[in-house]
């Protein structure tokens, strides 16, 4: 027998589990109890894994689902792990505990049954005509085994998206460039001269710092300044002009927001995301000239290596006939997806965005990119009526989308027919676990552990868009979509009973 690739392993390992008897899971109008809750965090890990995720490659690159696996299995003891980062000391950060419910539950996806339209509505309309919800709201859910629609509500109505618009980012960045693309940031040499450019490759994620979250997954420009002082001393160069290469963008850099905590001014150079406290994720205070702050860094840690720069840098242009020096890379795109995802991180976003304009030969500006994207997504045969991609992370309230297509592209995502996109799934935040939607449900909620699903928010704008396993143990793929709320708190919380009520049905 040929030896297994290391992607096939995990769905080798699943077929090697005894065949788990049939498991029936009582629905009721009020909580789950702690079996239906484990139960279905249990499901949400296999399924997605032996269907989408193991059909295609490793639980994922972070260890996401691994976390979720020990979660399930922890007893007592706190377990799992953050979403790509580390704790304190390098540890990995508690995750809920839950009984071990592991045995037993290697069910093949698509054996417990599907909702149907007529008891998905008895319990959604209701839900969908709270207040808190806004004037405009719409919704979709469906049936992940089969596509086929189970609930609709104005589904295909354009509203903002707020950041749920980074599904769209993602979908289209994998499929235009492929989930182990890794982005480059290079230093050169000019010919005849001692001129070192820095050459920014679009990766916001590089990092100059020593240690903390990310660290040990990002590109270091630290590694960088080594390995290009080892080039210049194997020259006998020991004093340079430096200069630094953000032609790769262009259009404006400025967030059409305005300055703004939430995302750094874009630009092909960066480090740590042009933050400027150790944060990694979330607001935070920010450079206005990322670049330049990049290149100041580089040159004092050219120094540390014996390599002394003339004056500060400035801006430049790498000819063709440059040398290359060095060059450090991000981690594969399908990285960046999960860490955008499980953040809500904008400045990741309008990268990925920029890679795919950059796939499709547009400007790697802002317009450039809604024009790729949307190219992109019409590729795939997504529905995209009345779609507007004006940025890349959701900030812009231009951007609109249905939540027709927002179900669809994680129908596409959760496809074990298509690999390259399965970081879209297993990126989603995870209820009550990780990124922005730890905190949103509390521990005894139906939805905690069992809902997968990116958020959105602006003033007036809530949304929510992810997966859910329901009481039967199936796989449901759901949109929710407001407008104009008036009291942000309230209307996600209706948000999260919508996503959680859907969790606790089996709606048959």
């Amino acid at each position: 027998m040929p030896e297994l690739k290391p992607w096939q392993r995990p769905r080798q390992l699943l077929r090697q589990l005894p065949k788990p008897s049939a498991i029936k899971l009582p629905r009721k109008p009020g909580k789950l109890t702690t079996s239906q809750l484990t139960a279905c965090a249990a499901t949400l890990g296999l399924v997605i894994s032996a269907g989408a995720v193991a059909a295609a490659g490793p639980w994922d690159s972070s260890g996401q689902r691994t976390a979720e696996r020990d979660w399930a299995a922890a007893q007592e003891a706190g377990g799992g792990a953050d979403h790509g980062g580390h704790g304190s000391a390098g540890a990995p950060e508690a995750a809920p505990s839950a009984p071990s419910v592991l045995t037993g539950l290697g069910a093949p996806a698509g054996t417990a049954p599907a909702p149907t339209d007529r008891a998905l509505a008895d319990v959604l309309d209701p839900l969908l005509k709270d207040p808190a919800l806004g004037p405009e709201r719409s919704a979709v859910v469906l049936d992940a085994v089969s596509g086929k629609r189970v609930y609709g509500e104005r589904a295909g109505d354009g509203l903002t998206p707020a950041s749920t618009i980074k599904i769209a980012t993602a979908v289209a960045a994998l499929s235009a460039v492929g989930p182990d693309h890794r982005i480059a940031t290079t230093t050169v040499i000019e010919p005849d001269s001692e001129e070192v450019v820095l050459v920014g490759g679009g990766d916001p994620t590089l990092t100059a710092r020593k240690d903390g979250r990310y660290t040990d997954t990002a590109a270091s420009l630290r590694t960088l300044a080594e390995d290009t002082a080892r080039a210049l001393k194997s020259r006998d160069i020991d004093k340079v002009t430096l200069s630094y290469d953000t032609s790769l963008y262009s259009g404006p850099p400025q967030h059409p927001i305005g300055p703004n905590e939430n995302i750094t001014p874009v630009s092909a150079l960066m480090a740590d995301e042009g933050r400027l406290d150790d944060s990694s994720s979330g607001p935070a205070p920010r450079a206005g000239d990322p670049a330049g702050d990049a290149a100041k860094k580089f040159a004092d840690l050219l120094k540390a290596e014996g390599i002394h720069t003339e004056a500060d840098p400035g801006p430049s242009k790498a000819t063709t006939r440059a040398s290359s020096l060095a060059k450090v890379e991000s981690p594969p795109l399908s990285f960046l997806v999960e860490r955008m995802l499980t953040h809500s991180d904008n400045d990741i976003a309008e990268a990925l965005a920029r890679r795919t304009a950059i796939a499709a030969k547009e400007p790697a500006s802002f317009d450039g990119a809604g024009r790729a994207v949307g190219a992109q997504l019409t590729k795939l045969e997504l529905p995209l009526s009345g779609a507007k991609f004006a940025d890349g992370s959701g900030l812009d309230r231009a951007d609109r989308v249905s939540a027709e297509l927002l179900a669809a592209l994680l129908d596409r995502a959760a496809d074990p027919a298509r690999p390259e996109l399965r970081s879209v799934v297993t990126g989603l935040p995870v209820a009550g676990f990780t990124g922005t939607l730890v905190d949103r449900y509390p521990k005894d909620s139906p939805g905690t552990g069992v809902v997968r699903a990116k958020t959105g928010t602006l003033t007036g704008v809530n949304t929510l868009a992810g997966t859910v396993v329901d009481a039967d143990g199936r796989l449901l793929l759901f949109a929710f979509m407001t407008t104009d709320t008036k009291d942000p708190q309230a209307a996600q919380k209706a948000l999260d009973h919508m996503a959680s009520t859907l969790a606790n049905c089996g709606c048959r």
